[in-house]
C-alpha cells in the first residue's frame, strides 16, 4: 500500500473499531467511541473526514439492516438502505464542518456535536461521543456535561494525548468503582419475552395474561408496576375498562406503552392505570424514523404513522415522582434525556420494544444509553423491555 493511503486507512479502520466496541451493548466500553473525534481531526482531507465519519457510524450502527429485514419480514435491502440513508446526516455534518486549519477544528467540532444532538440532524444523531459522560463523570450532573464537552473540544486539538491520558485515568477509576443505578424503592419492572405478539394480540386473554403477571409483581409495598413499549396494544375505552376493573381494590398503579390512533396518525403513549382509571401519562417525543414517523405521508397528503411531539412534555408525574420517561428510540438521541434533565425529574422511566433486534445489539445499546444517563445525573433507573 502507498504512504499516502496508508494513514487514511489507517484512520478508517480505527474508526469502525471504535465504532463496534464502543457501542457493543456494554455501558463501561462507551468511552471508547471518544476516539472518534481524534481520528477525524487527523483526516488529512474532507473525503477522509467524511469515510472516517462513515465507518464510526456505520459500525455503530451495525444491528440496523438486519433488524429492519426482522420488522418487515423482508431481505436486508430495505434495511441496508435505510441504514445508509441514517448515516447520511452523520457524515454530511462531520464532513462540511471538517477543516484544514488546525486552529479552527475545535470550533467546528463543537457545532458538528451540537448539530449531531438537537433536531433535525439529531433525529439520526446516534452513537454520540457525549454518552460517554455517564462513565467518566457519573453523577457531576450537567457539570459532567460540560467537562466532557470541554474533553471534546481537547481531543481535536494538538493536546488530544494529554486529555485522552486523563479521560483513561477517569475511566479505569470510574469501571473500578462502577455500580449500576438503582431501582427506585416501591417500583417494579416486568420485561416479558412476547416477541412480535407484543401489542399485536388484542385478546381478552393476553390482557388477562398480563394483568396475572403485574399483580404477581405487585407484592409488598410495590406502588408502580411497569410494562414495556406497546404491552397494552391499542388504547381503547373497552382496554381501558377492562384494566380498571381488574385493578378494582388494588392500591397500586400500572405504567405501560400503548398507541392511540387518531385521524392522521397514532402517538406512541404510557398510560397510567390505576383502580381510579386511566390516563395518558406521556407521548413519544421522537418515534424511530422510519418505520414509526414518516412525515412524508403528511408532504403527499395521505395519513398513517406515528406523530412526532419533538418538545412536548418531558416529564411525568407517576404516583408521587416526577419521571422522565424515554421510549425505545429516545434512548438512542440525546436531546430527549437532556430536556428532561432539565425539568429535575426524580427518576428516569426507559421502555422499549425490541422483538425485532433479535441477534443484534440494538436492546444492550439502548440499555447502556439508559444506565449512562441515569449516571451521570444520579437518578434511579426503571427499565422495561419486551424482546
Amino acid at each position: 500500500m502507498r504512504p499516502d493511503y496508508l494513514l487514511p486507512a489507517l484512520l478508517v479502520i480505527a474508526s469502525i473499531v471504535a465504532g463496534t466496541i464502543g457501542w457493543s451493548g456494554h455501558v463501561l466500553l462507551l468511552p471508547i467511541s471518544l476516539a472518534f473525534p481524534v481520528l477525524w481531526s487527523r483526516a488529512q482531507s474532507r473525503c477522509v473526514a467524511a469515510f472516517v465519519s462513515a465507518g464510526y457510524f456505520l459500525a455503530a450502527s451495525r444491528g440496523l439492516p438486519q433488524g429492519v429485514a426482522a420488522f418487515y419480514a423482508s431481505d436486508l435491502w430495505p434495511g441496508l438502505l435505510l441504514w445508509l440513508c441514517a448515516s447520511a446526516s452523520f457524515v454530511a455534518v462531520h464532513a462540511v464542518l471538517w477543516s484544514k486549519r488546525f486552529g479552527v477544528r475545535p470550533l467546528r467540532y463543537l457545532a458538528a456535536a451540537s448539530l449531531m444532538a438537537l433536531p433535525p440532524f439529531g433525529i439520526t444523531g446516534w452513537a454520540h461521543p457525549v454518552t460517554a459522560a455517564g462513565v467518566l463523570f457519573p453523577g457531576c450532573e450537567w457539570w459532567g456535561l460540560i467537562a466532557i464537552t470541554a474533553g471534546l473540544i481537547g481531543l481535536v486539538t494538538r493536546m488530544w494525548p494529554a486529555v485522552a491520558i486523563a479521560f483513561t485515568g477517569l475511566w479505569l477509576w470510574s469501571a473500578a468503582n462502577w455500580t449500576d443505578p438503582t431501582l427506585p424503592e416501591g417500583w417494579q419492572v416486568v420485561d416479558v419475552q412476547m416477541g412480535s405478539s407484543l401489542g399485536r394480540d388484542a385478546s381478552i386473554q393476553r390482557h388477562r395474561d398480563l394483568i396475572a403477571t403485574v399483580k404477581d409483581r405487585a407484592s409488598g409495598a410495590i406502588r408502580n408496576v411497569v410494562l414495556p413499549e406497546s404491552a397494552l396494544g391499542f388504547w381503547t375505552p373497552t382496554v381501558e375498562r377492562l384494566w380498571v376493573k381488574a385493578l378494582q381494590g388494588s392500591d397500586f398503579s400500572v405504567v405501560a406503552g400503548a398507541a392511540i390512533v387518531g385521524a392522521k396518525g397514532y402517538d406512541n403513549v404510557l398510560i397510567a392505570l390505576s383502580a381510579g382509571g386511566g390516563r395518558v401519562l406521556y407521548r413519544e417525543r421522537m418515534p424511530v424514523p422510519g418505520s414509526m414517523w414518516q412525515p412524508w405521508r403528511s408532504w403527499l397528503g395521505t395519513s398513517g404513522g406515528a406523530r412526532a411531539h419533538f418538545f412536548a412534555k418531558p416529564v411525568a408525574t407517576a404516583g408521587d415522582r416526577q419521571v422522565a420517561p424515554l421510549i425505545c428510540y429516545e434512548q438512542l438521541v440525546v436531546w430527549p434525556v437532556l430536556q428532561s434533565m432539565l425539568h429535575g425529574p426524580d427518576l428516569i422511566l426507559a421502555v422499549g420494544n425490541g422483538w425485532w433486534t433479535k441477534g443484534t445489539s440494538i436492546v444492550a445499546i439502548q440499555r447502556a444509553s439508559a444506565v449512562a444517563w441515569a449516571k451521570l445525573f444520579a437518578k434511579p433507573l426503571v427499565l422495561s423491555f419486551n424482546t
